[in-house]
């Protein structure tokens, strides 16, 4: 009785569905707009939080040499790296490799380095301390070490960039606590618009209803119902969207100068669960308000 009285709800809400769905086609289109701005920030903390964890774990360094160097100073500063307690050289970028990685960030828009009327990049070498306790190490004296021996201009060590993007997660955290709230306020107010606009054009059915005997929650049922397939679907989307833009981005590694490549990964499943919950959820609460505030003056 029970399962046989919402599956007759579920057909009547997707009933209404079809019936208006112009209307029910725009607010789920603006739905999904809402969870894929709410959605893009939990992708983008999660995946610099992930890069932080992994580069927490070890202590790398990249040791940029002087701008014109033979082959045999190279190999000298190779040499002392090497020497390095606990430390190995993981790769060389030259002047050449540098300025391809960087043309390959650029992507479309390479054409912009064809200006330069040289390469202004410096040839480096990745430096990674594999065995070594990065709490017991002070990478400011191995800088300052490095930067002491001839023909290396400059170090940059990977807690310099922990402590700069530890700035920019604190700031999306805060901000995404803040849009993802407003997103939440937008879709309960898509959602119950537009259960309220289903209703009136339904009120001369639902006052049939009424008439013949019919309960309230047999009236009220499909809007609800209604309401979180509303949510499911606008969440079902971003996400989907979501998947699509970091399967592409993430066929092709992102390189920045200057930083390791960051694998771009997907949402973890407690978030495309928690995304999926809370837009069921924001849907059945549009569902309540709706009917709350309007059932009543509607079948009289």
């Amino acid at each position: 009785m029970f399962f046989g009285f919402w599956i007759q709800a579920l057909r009547r809400a997707l009933s209404n569905i079809l019936d208006q769905r112009l209307i029910h086609f725009i607010s789920t289109g603006t739905i999904t707009i809402s969870f894929l701005f709410f959605g893009a920030f939990i992708l983008v903390w999660v995946n610099i939080n992930a890069w932080l964890l992994e580069m927490g774990q070890s202590l790398s360094m990249s040791v940029y040499l002087e701008d014109g160097i033979g082959e045999e100073e190279r190999l000298r500063v190779e040499e002392a790296l090497e020497g390095l307690s606990g430390a190995e050289v993981t790769d060389y970028i030259s002047k050449d490799k540098a300025m391809e990685e960087l043309r390959e960030a650029f992507g479309p828009q390479a054409a912009l380095l064809d200006g330069l009327e040289r390469n202004p990049l410096p040839a480096s070498f990745e430096l990674v301390f594999k065995e070594v306790d990065v709490k017991d190490t002070d990478p400011e004296m191995i800088k300052a070490r490095l930067e002491s021996l001839p023909d290396v201009e400059e170090v940059q060590y990977s807690e310099q960039w922990i402590d700069r993007f530890e700035g920019i997660l604190n700031f999306l955290r805060t901000a995404g606590v803040v849009v993802g709230g407003l997103l939440c306020l937008a879709v309960l107010f898509i959602i119950t618009n537009t259960i309220k606009l289903t209703i009136y054009a339904r009120r001369d059915e639902m006052e049939i209803f009424k008439l013949v005997g019919a309960t309230d929650w047999f009236v009220k049922a499909p809007f609800l119902i209604e309401g979180a397939l509303q949510g499911l679907m606008g969440g079902a989307l971003a996400l989907g969207f979501l998947f699509g833009l970091t399967t592409m981005f993430s066929l092709q590694p992102l390189v920045t100068y200057a930083i390791p490549f960051i694998d771009i990964v997907f949402l973890p499943v407690w978030a495309v669960l928690g995304l999926g919950a809370l837009s069921v959820f924001l849907g059945l609460v549009g569902g309540l308000i709706a009917v709350g505030r309007f059932f009543n003056p509607v079948v009289g």
